[in-house]
């Protein structure tokens, strides 16, 4: 490989990585939004509000770059379902934030690599090295260290509904898994935006309540063009750079959750907490980068 090859490759590798750190940081800022919208106004409606920006931003972006191609979609059973997994995702993450700080929670969904590990191992039948369930069994500690079942902070109903995300999440990623290389990726993200939004639709006969103050409206935006621009980002990273790269990188998202939580909520997580982040952190990131050098 020339010295010109390796500087273009070191210099997109670089590029993938800040488009993650950029990804991180937007999906920081959605859930900053979901929890002081999700507090104030009817959870379907607050869902509705994010569905409408982010279809608006994604679909313009994919007709403006691909025209109305973006839409050809073999898959439309798949493109269904993947949305309503994001719905219920989506949902419960909306009622976890109402209970749980900021960086707390999203410690929490980064157990996502691990909890595919172990459905690979209990339902799949797929065979798992020793590591990878010292893996598991290190981000469950880390969970346990974070809530402190009994003697934390978080207890009761506060702690079924990250559970129920983190269900939701770990099968929408398989799906997801499943759909890859066999559609265009920013076309799942527009059915997902677009089905989104339809379903929710549904409901505004019930639900309906517009933002009254400008902070709503603000935390509306912030739903929107977080998880829009997010996905976008994330998605040139990886046209950036390997998988197996990008990976660690996307637990960035909880230092930046932490910084959110601290500047608009006043909320800083105790030493035990912190500790339980890094522990996720470190597991989760070499869990899915094992995956990747597996090919699995």
């Amino acid at each position: 490989m020339s010295p010109h090859s390796t500087t273009s490759t070191q210099r997109h590798t670089l590029t993938g990585i800040g488009f993650t750190v950029l990804a991180c940081a937007c999906f920081s800022m959605l859930d900053t939004g979901a929890k002081y919208a999700g507090a104030l106004l009817p959870l379907l409606m607050a869902l509705w509000l994010r569905y409408v920006l982010q279809s608006v931003l994604t679909v313009g972006f994919g007709v403006g770059r691909y025209g109305l191609d973006i839409f050809r979609t073999q898959r439309p059973g798949f493109q269904f379902l993947r949305a309503i997994l994001f719905c219920l995702s989506n949902a419960f993450a909306m009622l976890s934030l109402r209970y749980l700080p900021l960086a707390e929670f999203t410690a929490i969904v980064a157990l996502t690599p691990l909890a595919l590990t172990l459905l690979a191992a209990l339902w799949l039948r797929q065979p798992v090295s020793p590591l990878r369930w010292v893996l598991v069994a290190l981000g469950f500690a880390g969970t346990l260290v974070i809530i402190r079942p009994g003697g934390g902070q978080f207890s009761g109903w506060a702690l079924v509904w990250p559970a129920l995300q983190l269900v939701a999440n770990t099968a929408y990623q398989i799906l997801s898994s499943r759909m890859a290389g066999k559609e265009r990726p920013l076309t799942t993200q527009i059915y997902t935006s677009l089905l989104a939004l339809s379903l929710t639709c549904i409901t505004l006969p019930w639900i309906w309540q517009l933002p009254h103050t400008t902070a709503l409206w603000l935390a509306a935006l912030a739903m929107g063009v977080g998880s829009a621009v997010g996905h976008l980002m994330l998605l040139k990273a990886y046209e950036k750079a390997q998988p197996a790269t990008i990976t660690p990188f996307l637990y960035s998202q909880i230092p930046c959750a932490l910084l959110a939580g601290w500047l608009v909520y006043g909320h800083i997580p105790d030493q035990w907490a912190v500790l339980g982040m890094v522990v996720i952190a470190l597991c989760g990131g070499a869990s899915a980068w094992l995956s990747v050098r597996e090919g699995r």
